[in-house]
């Protein structure tokens, strides 16, 4: 009989983090042993996590030792420099950055999906983008029953995907674009030469502009949708923007299907069985998702599904996640539980 596992979170004190401990705890994932690991300045803080007490300990390779899972969300660099060190010393790790995300090697999971994919790692899963999680979350059940062909996305991206810097300084700004002074510094890159308010605004940029006009976020959405739904030849094309909403995600989808038959109700009623997904479409009861009430939600909500009215086999939807729980915690979560239940995990 298992005694738990042994897990650790690194990155433990930032947003996606916490996250993923409040979800450990109610989910009730059987771990006996938690390691809240960050960087040397938030070494030493104390946490509360169900009642007990723990210490947040600088993450180094030794950090690992004995770990059975270990959760990573403290950006690209760390992962690139601890994940191997972690899965060489037995642990599986979960990554919530890009770092592997489309390493042949490396599976990249979103397990109402593609669970079966779990079977093919060697140490290390990636977390898919948040925008394309709950994105293939919605196509997948519709893929299955009518086929796919294209995918045309315009994502409406929360500032928390950019970190509590951007929350913070969305915070400020509102107050501050009352006076026309927002001072803006983090968005849209914060690496980049300009930055613009994003309060009272919208930002056509996330991340770094590729020599073929896309952002990397954009080439994100596109790659990771192809590999996770094993579509390389998938017509895709994605436009990613910033806006002035601290929690969840919208997009809005444009899919073409492989039958001109498949009606509005044959999509309602494929969605309203998946797993994860809520329809919200009664436009005549003005009921359709929005991220002011899908915040602190698991679910994806899928509405305003439409037929395209010059293609027969053409379909508009509007889907809405918490980007920092299907779209990073709880779907991290949701592939530890996978590896039980796979038996990829074994029993300690």
């Amino acid at each position: 009989m298992s005694q738990g596992y042994t897990v650790a979170v690194v990155g433990a004190t930032g947003a996606v983090g916490q996250k993923i401990i409040e979800k450990l705890v109610e989910r009730s994932f059987p771990y006996s042993t938690l390691k809240l690991l960050a960087s040397k300045k938030s070494a030493g803080k104390q946490v509360e996590v169900n009642g007990s007490s723990y210490t947040i300990e600088e993450a180094t390779p030794d950090s690992f030792e004995g770990v059975d899972v270990a959760f990573f969300s403290a950006g690209g660099a760390i992962s690139k420099a601890l994940a191997k060190e972690a899965s060489n010393r037995g642990a599986i790790v979960i990554d919530n950055t890009s770092a592997f995300r489309m390493d042949k090697d490396t599976p990249l999971v979103v397990p109402e999906v593609n669970k079966q994919a779990l079977h093919e790692q060697t140490g290390i899963i990636a977390n898919p983008n948040c925008s394309t999680i709950q994105m293939v979350c919605a196509l997948e059940p519709i893929r299955q029953q009518f086929g796919l062909n294209k995918v045309i996305v315009s994502t409406y991206q929360a500032v928390s995907g950019a970190g509590a810097a951007a929350i913070e300084e969305l915070t400020v700004q509102s107050e501050a674009i009352q006076v026309k002074n927002p001072q803006p510094q983090i968005l849209p890159v914060k690496s980049a030469e300009k930055h613009y308010p994003i309060a009272g605004n919208v930002i056509p940029q996330i991340d770094v502009f590729e020599t073929d006009g896309f952002t990397f976020e954009e080439h994100k959405m596109m790659n990771e949708t192809k590999k996770i739904m094993s579509m390389s030849e998938l017509s895709i094309a994605a436009t990613c923007v910033r806006v002035p909403v601290v929690t969840g995600h919208s997009e809005s989808v444009y899919i073409e299907v492989d039958n001109e038959n498949v009606t509005v109700n044959d999509i309602r009623e494929v969605l309203s069985t998946a797993k994860g997904i809520t329809v919200q479409d009664k436009p005549e009861q003005q009921l359709y998702p929005m991220p002011y009430f899908a915040e602190d939600e698991d679910d994806v909500f899928v509405g305003r599904i439409r037929k395209d009215p010059s293609n027969k086999k053409g379909f508009h939807m509007w889907i809405v996640s918490d980007n920092l729980l299907k779209g990073a915690a709880l779907n991290s979560i949701q592939i530890a539980e996978a590896l039980i239940e796979e038996g990829i995990l074994k029993e300690v």
